[in-house]
């Protein structure tokens, strides 16, 4: 039998009497309207007679009217429904056999399982028939299908209203662990103290934007936090490079978290204690849960389901992306700024349904360039798109000025983090050491007034 057999033979999903319980209970309680409307809509019900009384109830309940058999017969009379729906005496079957203690949390559970179901086939079927009809490309038919399946994502895991004491309660160590002074860093931190104290830390289902010009250090302050987050904290990093390959990024990892110099590295001109060092960072990073993907023109749909099977093996601590600009969009746009507008949104539903933080390195325009005096980067400098700014909840620069200013001994080895957006925080600078040769950033020495907590 095939599959299309199967299911007309099956049937879509859904359970009529969860649907007729979620009517009956409000019939005997309309004050459980309110419950029922916060998780329900009249599409969540299979049937349209089901659809009908639930709309009218909705009518009657904006009205501040009551919600009854006799009020929603009048409603639907008044609509020449009352018939299609069965007459009154559906109204007044809807709560037969219904417990006397019912359970309408799980009523309504079961009504919105099933209509998720049906939407996965509804939009299944969707991209069977527009494949079958051959009149798009195959490109545009999978953006399409990472679009829907985005956005069937965010509507499963959609939350309800939560009290203080809801939140509390979800909250590993509870009031106590929430109250405690000494674990400042709420978030995951990064192992740069400011940033760290600025933010919160990296928070999941946020969308950090990291910008900068081209040997800024972008990539290098991203593969920092990596290696701290993965080493230190053993939370799993999956990296996506779209411009370096695996063995590159490991060579920097490695000189990184050695503090070897990567030119030397490269030339093989290392001494024993180096090659020593090296050995060290090379064990730590061997145990770390660390993932690197290195797949030029990675799409959206691509990441999606590399995450996903990463996720089902192990919680996953940050997903790194780089960069922004590199990436793909599937489907037809009429300018690149749609393109990435359309890439920036993904990014943040891809962030909330894996409830991971995302950090995603982009490229700025050549504006900071011509600026005369100061050439430190804002948020206008954001380069295709200012959906990236409206996107993300956290938006930072790398600027240092050296790259500006060569001649200058005094600006070697400073760099400064611009925090130039977050949405739930002040906005700042933060100064760091970078070390070129280690391509790797440093806290400052007077910012290190004693040991960060490893983690939340």
């Amino acid at each position: 039998m095939s599959a299309t057999e199967f299911a007309l033979e099956k049937g879509l999903p859904a359970n009529l009497e969860a649907e007729r319980y979620v009517l009956g209970s409000v019939l005997l309680d309309d004050s459980l309207f309110v419950q029922v409307a916060a998780a329900l809509e009249a599409d969540d019900f299979s049937q349209e007679k089901h659809r009908r009384i639930f709309l009218r109830m909705s009518e009657l309940h904006q009205r501040g009217e009551k919600i009854d058999r006799v009020t929603v017969a009048e409603e639907l009379s008044r609509r020449n429904q009352l018939e299609a729906c069965d007459g009154i005496g559906y109204l007044v079957s809807l709560d037969e056999g219904l417990p006397q203690i019912y359970n309408l949390d799980s009523y309504i559970r079961i009504v919105k399982d099933k209509s998720l179901l049906r939407r996965v086939i509804f939009t299944s079927q969707s991209l069977i028939n527009r494949c079958l009809a051959g009149e798009e490309e195959p490109l545009e038919i999978l953006a399409g299908a990472e679009e829907a399946l985005l956005k069937l994502g965010e509507t499963k895991n959609r939350a309800g209203l939560a009290t203080p004491e809801e939140i509390i309660e979800g909250l590993e160590g509870g009031l106590s662990a929430f109250l405690d002074p000494g674990r400042r860093i709420q978030g995951l931190s990064t192992g740069f103290r400011r940033f760290d104290e600025l933010t919160g830390g990296l928070h999941a289902g946020e969308l950090v934007i990291l910008a900068g010009r081209p040997s800024m250090g972008k990539t290098a302050l991203a593969l920092n936090i990596a290696q701290h987050v993965a080493c230190r904290l053993k939370k799993t990093v999956a990296i996506f490079s779209l411009e370096m390959s695996q063995e590159a990024l490991l060579t920097r990892l490695l000189c990184a978290g050695a503090r070897v110099d990567s030119h030397r590295f490269r030339l093989g001109c290392l001494d024993a204690e180096e090659r020593r060092l090296l050995q060290g960072a090379a064990s730590e990073l061997v145990e770390a849960p660390l993932y690197i993907d290195d797949t030029s023109g990675s799409n959206l749909i691509d990441m999606h389901a590399k995450l996903r099977r990463l996720k089902a093996e192990r919680p996953l601590g940050l997903v790194i992306v780089d960069y922004l600009q590199l990436m793909s969009g599937r489907g037809r746009f009429e300018n690149r700024v749609q393109e990435i507008s359309s890439l920036s949104r993904g990014l943040k539903l891809l962030a909330k349904e894996l409830s991971a933080p995302m950090l995603v390195l982009s490229q700025l325009s050549r504006a900071p360039e011509t600026r005369p005096g100061d050439h430190r980067p804002q948020l206008s400098d954001l380069r295709e798109s200012g959906s990236i700014e409206q996107d993300a909840d956290v938006v930072a620069f790398i600027f240092r000025e050296e790259v500006y200013k060569p001649e200058r001994d005094d600006l070697r080895g400073q760099a400064e983090l611009i925090l130039a957006k977050q949405r739930n925080g002040p906005t700042g600078r933060i100064q760091l050491v970078f070390l070129r040769d280690k391509t790797k950033f440093e806290n400052r020495a007077q910012d290190l007034g004693g040991e960060l907590p490893a983690e939340e």
